[in-house]
């Protein structure tokens, strides 16, 4: 039976209500272009879009009620009007009430941070996988279900996808969820209504300050997630992080550490890196991993840390640790048959990502192995990065191409020209500028002599390339590839 508007209501800010709450809902939706007869139209201000000038739209479509922070003026008499405080926060809270609280069902883990949310999402559903059988995930690679995939469209879905998400976890016998939880997501109260069992700070650097303004406010909104578990929830922080203890600042929530370096409840140390993978200390315990680089450390160690305090054995969690897979996209790499030439793919695009993968190549690389970088920024987002990625793969490899990623909206040739302000000049004769991204992938290759590497940035999972609104098939590993196959005739 389809709940009560009233049952549904319950937890949201109310300011006033206009017509019976006494009806059934048979659906919710913020799109009006997707509201069914009897549901409820919940008008969102957007980034781009506000809900509130398609009111008239969602009531032709059938909307029975609307709920917005303002009414319209004219009101059909025959529909139910809700005035709440704040919309999208209301659109959590309905969701959560309509799919009968799913998060309180389930074991729901966020794992919130500039880097390395998908890795450490996807190692928690690979172990507890092979621990449990019927697990959630939520990242911006995939949707899991136990077995079953749904393609990602967001890194953290809006309410109404992700509470469906989470019930239908729920009919299938899932017992744990893991969540990326972007700061979009946050701040557009896109968890709100939702109980989270545990959260994770990987770490904090320049990124969406497009979105967020000013870095003190990514900050702020990141810590905002924190502040709102509850006590008997657990947050596990990054304490090598500058910004970690800003995040335990306030929680009521259990709160434990991990790190390379500080002191904290679940401490690691790097005994090997090679392109091998990882020898690790953890916990008193010599682990041998397949993941590589100092940065997978750190996953590895938030993957223990979860692991531990959601119950699990510790020399049960360490012995599936040391089988675990890298996240697509993630430090990927494949290598050519003939010249021995290593290509890698990772999705860094941010400096301190980029910074970490070349610094963790040029670690592990053979003296005389040349690293050859491809390296593009993303349009219509943080343009103030655009010539620090450019200084950070200047400084960090032998060879730099620069290159389109997603533009978007924008000229790849202006976003190119922007990260270009990022040369110093002794770096000028390294660098070339190819805005076709195969090409320049392909002229990388070309310049790679045998045993060198080739890292190609900032896409990493992705299929596609965003030009001018329109998303065009792309796959970095498949193209590398296929130039490889051609190297090897």
């Amino acid at each position: 039976m389809k709940p009560l508007l009233r049952d549904i209501l319950y937890g949201c800010s109310i300011k006033e209500v206009i017509g019976s709450t006494d009806v059934r809902v048979k659906g919710i939706s913020f799109d009006s272009r997707k509201v069914k007869s009897g549901s409820v139209f919940i008008a969102v201000k957007g980034v781009n879009v506000d809900g509130h000038d398609f009111i008239e739209q969602a009531i032709e479509n059938g909307a029975s009620i609307i709920i917005a922070e303002k009414l319209p003026v004219q009101k059909n008499e025959d529909l139910t009007y809700i005035k709440v405080e704040h919309s999208a926060n209301a659109l959590g809270i309905l969701a959560d009430n309509f799919y009968d609280k799913p998060s309180t069902k389930l074991r729901l883990i966020g794992i919130t941070g500039t880097n390395g949310k998908t890795t450490i999402a996807s190692l928690l559903y690979q172990l507890f996988t092979e621990l449990d059988g019927n697990v959630g995930l939520i990242s911006t690679v995939r949707y899991m279900i136990g077995k079953k995939e749904e393609a990602a469209t967001h890194t953290t879905p809006d309410p109404i996808s992700l509470n469906r998400l989470l019930s239908d976890m729920v009919d299938n016998g899932c017992e744990h969820c893991f969540m990326e939880v972007s700061s979009h997501a946050i701040h557009q109260e896109r968890i709100a209504g939702l109980k989270f069992s545990g959260a994770v700070f990987t770490n904090i650097s320049h990124d969406h300050l497009d979105y967020h303004g000013t870095f003190r406010e990514y900050i702020n909104v990141k810590k905002r997630f924190f502040d709102q578990l509850s006590k008997d929830a657990f947050s596990l922080i990054n304490m090598d992080d500058q910004n970690g203890r800003i995040m335990r600042q306030n929680t009521l929530s259990s709160r434990f550490g991990y790190s390379l370096h500080k002191q904290s409840e679940f401490k690691g140390k790097v005994l090997e890196s090679s392109l091998r993978g990882l020898v690790m200390m953890i916990d008193g315990e010599e682990v041998y991993t397949k993941l590589i680089g100092n940065f997978n450390a750190y996953n590895l160690l938030a993957v223990y840390g979860v692991s531990r305090l959601l119950g699990v054995d510790k020399m049960e969690a360490l012995t599936v640790i040391s089988k675990l897979e890298a996240a697509e996209g993630r430090f990927d790499y494949i290598v050519s048959g003939k010249e021995h030439i290593l290509g890698i793919v990772d999705y860094a695009h941010t400096p301190d990502a980029l910074h970490k993968v070349l610094e963790t190549i040029s670690k592990i690389r053979q003296e005389g192995n040349r690293i050859i970088a491809v390296v593009g920024c993303g349009g219509d987002r943080d343009a103030a990065k655009r010539p620090i990625m450019a200084k950070v793969a200047c400084q960090l490899s032998d060879r730099v191409i620069f290159t389109s990623d997603n533009p978007r909206s924008e000229s790849p040739e202006s976003i190119i020209e922007q990260m270009e302000k990022g040369i110093g000049s002794a770096d000028r004769k390294k660098v070339i500028s190819i805005v076709d991204r195969k090409e320049a992938i392909k002229t990388a290759c070309s310049f790679a002599n045998p045993e060198d590497i080739v890292l190609v940035a900032g896409k990493g999972h992705e299929k596609y390339q965003e030009i001018m609104g329109e998303k065009l098939p792309f796959d970095d590993k498949k193209i590398l590839a296929e130039i490889f196959k051609q190297l090897d005739k």
